[in-house]
This record gives structure tokens, C-alpha cells and sequence, in this order.
């Protein structure tokens, strides 16, 4: 494997990394605001615990990502500096807006509500202008102009190839952080809260499939290179609908609090994300932008190369360990001062 394919490989995994500690940050931070108003569940409040100490973390993903890109495909930095100005910068002030609003209102408690209204509003749109980079990067919305890549903004919005993406990238993200909440519940021994996640996975989880199988048939006609490679990939997602259902299973045993089957359900979700994207991101092979824009020619130089893969590594190496002892030290059974609630009554929101 050439020196390119192994930064692609390095891009792949950060991109998988904070697309996982996205999905259930915004996911978590949308459900916050789904049980705002009900305050007789504790639905709302594991979903803040959860929240709370993730969202510092999951940006990190996203700025060695950025760092990745520019230094081994400063090539491609360019030329999608100019592609994405528009949603990149969008994404940065909801992510900025997002970022203030939620330190300050964990320091100031009479603001609790608004955290959980902006965390649940951008929790939705951060993801939808991030997933419309794949729909920009199957070629088909760029353009040149006075020598220069200009992206055709409304018929980009206009396209179902988009929009398909998009209801794909939300039903999975809060499908998706529905399980770990039911996991996260488990461990903090709230069955109220623990039956309402398990229900909103085991409900949403065949709405997500059935956006899958719509996202690839628009995409099979938006743009069939694609549509060859993904076939050409299909053991990859055979493996991935095999994981699905191996969650979906674990889902439906797991009727108490089981710790091993709803954790069993999150780590078949997880995987059941890993192979679809590895088939993805093969399938995508060559292009960062079809059809201009290829790994190897944005690639940099090996001196360069080796210079960033080791700096990545480092800071991937410290970065795990500290994510690990966060997790344990907010995340840990019965965190914080809050005591686990016992099982009452559900109340009727779904």
C-alpha cells in the first residue's frame, strides 16, 4: 500500500472516530431537548449526564482531522477550502455557538433549558451540513469559474441526493445514540430511562435501514461510478446488515436491565457503522472529488508524510487513554450527585 493510501487510511479512521463520538454527542444533545418538558422522567437527565462531559472531547476528532488533511493532502485542502467555504463555515459558528452556549449554561443552572434547546437545534444541523459533503464530494455540484471551484450552492439543497444523505446521517445519528443511552441507563441503574431508550432504538432502528436502502438507490442513479464500487464493496455491507441484526436482536432480549445484551445491541451498532464505512470510504476510491480531485495527486511529500503520521499517532496515543479515564471518571456508575431513579410509570411522549 503506497504512502497515500495509508493517509487515506489515517483520514478514514479520524473520520470514523468523530463520526461515532459525533452521532451520540448530537444525538444525546437532541434527545436532552426531546425530554425537556418532562420532568417526571429521567430521560432528559441522563441524556444531559451523558452529554455533559462528551462534547469536549468530540471536537478533538475533528481538529486532528483538519490538521490530517492539510498536512498529507495539502492539495485537497485547497481545493476544498474553496468547495466547502460555505457549509465549513456554517458548521464552525453552530459548532462555536454550540460550544458557548454549553459551558456557560453548565455555570449558570437558570439556563438549562436554553443549553438543551441550542444543543438539540444544532445537534441536527451541525450532522446535516456535514453529510452534505458527501453528496458534494460524488461530483456533480462543482463548477469552475475565472479558473477557480465554485460550488452550486441551491442546486446542492435542491437535490435529493442531499437530502437523502442527510435523513440517513439523522435517523442513524439518534438511532444510534438511543442505544448507548439505554446502555449508559443500564449502568446507571434508571429502568425508566433504560426502557424509554430501548424503545425509541427498537423503533427507529428499521426507519434507518429503510433510509439506507433509499439513500443508495438515489445515489445509484446520481451517480453510478459510485453505484459500481459500492457493488464491487458489498461483502463489506453484507457484514454490515449481519451486525444490524445482531443489534436488533439484542435489542429485543434485552427486556430487563440485561447489561450484556444492551451492551452486546452498542457494540454490534457500532460495528455494523465500521464495515458500512469501510465499504464506503473503498468504494469512494481514488477521489476526495469526483472527478477532479484524487488522493494521489493532493498527496504530500514522504518527508512530510512521516512527519504528520508520527504527531497523529502521538496525539491519537495521549488522546485515548485521557478519553478512557473521562469516561470512567464522569460515566461511571451512579456519576455525579444525581441517585438512579426507580421504574415509574412512562409518560406518553414517544
Amino acid at each position: 500500500m503506497t504512502d497515500a493510501m495509508w493517509g487515506a487510511l489515517l483520514l478514514w479512521l479520524l473520520m470514523f472516530l468523530y463520526a461515532m463520538a459525533g452521532s451520540v454527542d448530537f444525538g444525546a444533545g437532541f434527545w436532552s431537548m426531546w425530554y425537556a418538558d418532562e420532568r417526571e422522567l429521567t430521560a432528559g437527565s441522563i441524556a444531559n449526564r451523558y452529554l455533559s462531559p462528551l462534547w469536549e472531547v468530540t471536537n478533538v476528532f475533528l481538529v486532528l482531522f483538519a490538521v490530517a488533511v492539510v498536512g498529507l493532502f495539502p492539495g485537497a485542502a485547497f481545493q476544498l477550502g474553496d468547495v466547502l467555504l460555505v457549509p465549513g463555515g456554517l458548521i464552525l459558528i453552530l459548532l462555536t455557538l454550540r460550544t458557548v452556549f454549553m459551558a456557560y449554561a453548565h455555570a449558570v443552572e437558570r439556563h438549562a433549558r436554553l443549553l438543551r434547546v441550542i444543543s438539540g437545534v444544532t445537534g441536527l444541523l451541525i450532522p446535516a451540513l456535514l453529510l452534505s459533503i458527501f453528496a458534494i464530494a460524488e461530483g456533480g455540484f462543482v463548477y469552475i469559474s475565472n479558473g477557480h471551484p465554485v460550488l452550486a450552492l441551491g442546486h446542492l439543497f435542491t437535490s435529493p441526493v442531499t437530502w437523502s444523505y442527510i435523513a440517513l446521517g439523522i435517523l442513524s445519528e439518534i438511532t444510534l445514540a438511543a442505544v448507548i443511552l439505554a446502555d449508559f441507563s443500564d449502568v446507571q441503574g434508571d429502568a425508566t430511562a433504560f426502557q424509554i431508550y430501548r424503545r425509541h432504538a427498537l423503533q427507529l432502528s428499521p426507519i434507518a435501514l429503510l433510509a439506507a436502502a433509499a439513500c443508495l438507490a438515489i445515489v445509484s442513479a446520481h451517480a453510478p461510478w459510485l453505484a459500481v464500487n459500492l457493488w464491487s464493496e458489498k461483502l463489506w455491507f453484507i457484514g454490515s446488515a449481519i451486525c444490524y441484526a445482531g443489534s436488533l436482536v439484542s435489542l429485543l432480549l434485552a427486556v430487563g436491565r440485561q447489561s450484556r445484551l444492551i451492551r452486546a445491541a452498542a457494540v454490534w451498532s457500532v460495528a455494523q457503522y465500521f464495515l458500512a464505512t469501510i465499504g464506503y470510504g473503498r468504494a469512494h476510491l481514488p477521489y476526495f472529488l469526483y472527478p477532479t480531485l484524487t488522493v494521489d495527486a493532493s498527496f504530500t511529500n514522504s518527508e512530510m508524510f512521516r512527519s504528520v503520521m508520527i504527531v497523529l499517532l502521538i496525539g491519537l496515543a495521549i488522546l485515548f487513554p485521557g478519553f478512557l479515564w473521562l469516561w470512567r471518571l464522569f460515566l461511571g456508575r451512579h456519576s455525579g450527585d444525581e441517585r438512579p431513579s426507580v421504574p415509574r410509570k412512562e409518560g406518553t411522549r414517544s
